[in-house]
């Protein structure tokens, strides 16, 4: 089964999500009647905020076998019926810089004191939306054996050929005759426009409405139901003095997602309602301290 009487010396394992389970706040009453005309507008997105890796010389990554390690996986996942992984060069930077912390303190660990988590770090370098993510370390003597190694054991197989993830990096960096390895996999989800985002909501409002026979919503996207979603970006919550304000004539639905195609549960009755004439949708991507990746704030007005 080996092709070499060297044993694993190790490995561990850490796997993860990040999949955002959909927070919604319902508030207020619904105001019957139309709601007063304002022109479509666009909010710009908050910018990401990401740290910068450390730079290390280009010299210390062993290039070779991360690219062998990647041919490897894609191999084993082509055989499992997954599709390939792509290398992403945020991903790998977060790995590599791993990979040389694992090399300064001689051990393997997901994570030392001192170090951000995986969903921070990853997010810190790359400008991926992420809704899953996992990792495996490793200590081996070569690429080959340290790929034959983790498909052995079976958590680290499973990593390797979850058909979820879609995206890697990977740094190896040498020691003697040995290499410090990382896998840093990720489901990468698409990156929406504010617009999209929007169109892919109203969508959704109005098939439930339609499920439930009711007629269909006139869309009237004010600039303060932008505001609004940003300012919940900015304090990292659903409920801010923007949002209050709003719901005071309006039932005012606050919720974060990263799939803006899929409402939340427990909103339909509100959506549904018969004495709705029209609706705004806010929108505002964000990365924050409880969604290091990012995630889409959202404020859906029904008047």
């Amino acid at each position: 089964m080996l092709r070499s009487p060297r044993l694993l010396l190790a490995f561990l394992l850490l796997t993860g999500s990040a999949i955002v389970q959909p927070a919604s706040r319902l508030m207020a009453s619904p105001a019957e009647g139309p709601a007063p005309q304002s022109q479509p507008t666009q909010k710009a997105s908050l910018k990401p905020v990401a740290a910068k890796a450390p730079d290390i010389p280009f010299h210390d990554y062993e290039i070779q076998a991360e690219e062998q390690l990647l041919a490897l996986a894609n191999q084993s996942r082509k055989q499992a019926g997954a599709l390939p992984l792509t290398l992403d060069n945020g991903l790998s930077q977060a790995a590599r810089t791993h990979a040389l912390a694992m090399l300064e303190a001689r051990q393997l660990s997901h994570q030392f004191n001192g170090e951000a988590s995986l969903p921070v770090r990853l997010a810190a370098t790359t400008a991926l939306q992420l809704d899953q993510e996992g990792e495996n370390v490793a200590l081996d003597y070569d690429a080959e054996h340290g790929h034959e190694h983790l498909m052995l054991s079976p958590p680290h197989r499973a990593n390797l050929l979850n058909p979820a993830y879609n995206v890697v990096g990977l740094g190896v960096v040498r020691s003697g005759d040995r290499l410090y390895i990382v896998q840093d996999f990720g489901h990468a989800l698409p990156n929406y426009s504010s617009a999209q985002v929007k169109e892919r909501i109203a969508a959704a409002v109005n098939q439930s409405r339609h499920q439930s026979g009711q007629t269909v919503l006139a869309r009237r996207d004010l600039i303060t139901a932008d505001d609004a979603a940003c300012s919940m970006a900015q304090a990292d919550k659903l409920g801010t003095a923007p949002v209050h304000k709003l719901a005071e004539r309006s039932t005012v639905l606050t919720y974060t997602s990263l799939h803006p195609e899929t409402l939340p549960n427990g909103t339909t009755h509100a959506i549904t309602s018969p004495t709705l004439r029209s609706f705004s949708i806010g929108t505002c991507y964000s990365r924050t301290d409880t969604y290091p990746t990012g995630v889409y704030w959202v404020v859906l007005l029904l008047e």
